[in-house]
């Protein structure tokens, strides 16, 4: 492929943010690194740091993971660890990648890398097929609301490019993904060493007539706009210059999370539901007459309320209903296990209240998506469903309204540890709950 200019990629509007995920040794690295290399997406010194790297290891040719691999512990032990960002484009469409860690121990991170994607490729080596990470990705993909989901079953030139073993594991992996609610899958027959089906069509798999990873990466659509979704503005900062040429200026600076805000509309200031109307919105030190999803603005009321950090404001037209007690799905990332009278932290958006775990009504068991009803407690990398109390009232969104104000994160309150990841109303049918008689001492709410 030819590399784009400035003005073509000035030009190039779509952007599509994307996940990688699969098990350890499946070659998420590898086909992270085929698709910059072969993309034209890597600079000539990022090359010879690689060619270098991969020399100085015994490799006659570069190593590819190398590109994406940056923390030094991972090139020592050849896994990926951390969360690795890549941001490229093609004369097509930008992308926002992130390359997530296969180890099980890290499926947190793959939480975090999926958690705003539009797109997750999965991968499977084609010699093991589908294994119990691969379910629990799919699950994660699912949870999240992920709506396109690649199956990049990899390394085929070690199964002799078989198209039988590549239609057995498409079969079983997608109907497991159908049946957790996956909207689309995608299924690729790929050897990202060998650059098989990653930007060029495989010369091996005549036998396959569908697009390359790239080519899905390029057209699949982009279909879910923020911007039209309700607007949610979390008040991140009040500022008040107190100057003499702004001696009246009271803004509440924040990022849109969600939708459209105008001058002149009615808003709501949640949780205390105060009223008044937008007087100005200024972007980047300039009056503008609307601002929408992402953009960091600061936003003036007509009417001098109490507005502070952590408040959420919304159209008054469009607002949500606040709630001390929230049902939702969550996968727990933390060693110590979650509980039932758990004491923790509840951080939704920029504000973060005290809140109990009233109930564990069940946990998701990956091998044949049965629910385990009333576990107890929730461990390292499971998924269940929680009923939390707060302390103060919060204006919560449904996660298949806004994945923005519908999500939320659990803390432990002694030394901040992030214990889980939360999606309100996101369900697999669970069963009813038992009720729970925790000790709340302390924490009455």
């Amino acid at each position: 492929m030819t590399s784009i200019t400035t003005e073509q990629l000035s030009a190039t509007t779509s952007l599509l943010r994307f996940a990688t995920a699969g098990s350890v040794d499946d070659g998420k690295s590898t086909l992270v690194g085929r698709l910059l290399h072969d993309s034209k997406s890597v600079l000539t010194d990022q090359l010879e740091a690689v060619e270098l790297a991969s020399a100085r290891r015994g490799q006659e040719t570069p190593d590819l993971a190398l590109l994406t691999d940056g923390l030094r512990a991972e090139r020592e032990q050849g896994i990926t660890i951390d969360v690795a960002y890549r941001y490229f484009a093609t004369a097509r469409r930008r992308f926002i990648l992130a390359d997530t860690p296969g180890h099980v121990q890290y499926t947190r991170n793959m939480v975090t890398g999926a958690s705003t994607a539009e797109l997750a490729v999965v991968l499977v080596d084609a010699r093991n097929g589908v294994v119990e990470q691969t379910r629990r990705h799919a699950a994660v993909a699912a949870l999240l609301r992920v709506p396109h989901v690649v199956l990049a079953v990899n390394k085929m030139d070690l199964v002799e490019y078989s198209e039988p073993v590549f239609a057995a594991i498409a079969e079983e992996f997608t109907a497991y993904a159908v049946e957790l609610g996956v909207p689309e899958v995608t299924a690729i027959p790929i050897s990202a060493l060998a650059g098989d089906n990653v930007v060029e069509p495989s010369a091996n798999m005549d036998w396959y007539g569908g697009p390359t990873v790239l080519e899905h990466l390029e057209t699949v659509p982009v279909s879910h706009d923020l911007a039209h979704c309700h607007a949610r503005l979390p008040v991140q900062y009040v500022i008040r210059p107190q100057t003499a040429e702004l001696p009246d200026y009271r803004g509440y600076a924040g990022q849109i999370a969600a939708g459209t805000f105008r001058v002149g509309e009615d808003v709501t200031v949640l949780p205390s539901g105060r009223t008044s109307k937008i007087s100005g919105i200024d972007l980047l030190g300039t009056p503008v007459d609307a601002a929408w999803t992402t953009q960091s603005v600061t936003v003036l009321l007509e009417d001098d309320i109490d507005v502070s950090r952590g408040d959420l404001i919304v159209p008054t037209k469009d607002a949500p209903a606040t709630t001390q007690d929230i049902e939702a799905t969550v996968c727990h990332v933390a060693d110590q296990p979650l509980t039932i009278g758990h004491r923790v932290l509840l951080k939704h958006g920029t504000r973060t209240v005290k809140a109990i775990v009233k109930d564990i009504p069940s946990r998701l068991t990956l091998d044949d998506l049965s629910l385990h009803p009333h576990p107890g407690q929730l461990v390292a990398n499971d998924i269940g469903r929680v009923k939390i109390r707060t302390a103060e009232p919060l204006p919560v969104d449904s996660y298949s309204d806004s994945r923005r104000t519908g999500s939320f994160i659990l803390i432990d309150p002694s030394d901040g540890t992030t214990l889980t990841a939360g999606m309100v109303g996101e369900s697999f049918a669970s069963p009813e709950p038992v009720r729970n008689e925790a000790d709340d001492e302390g924490w009455d709410f």
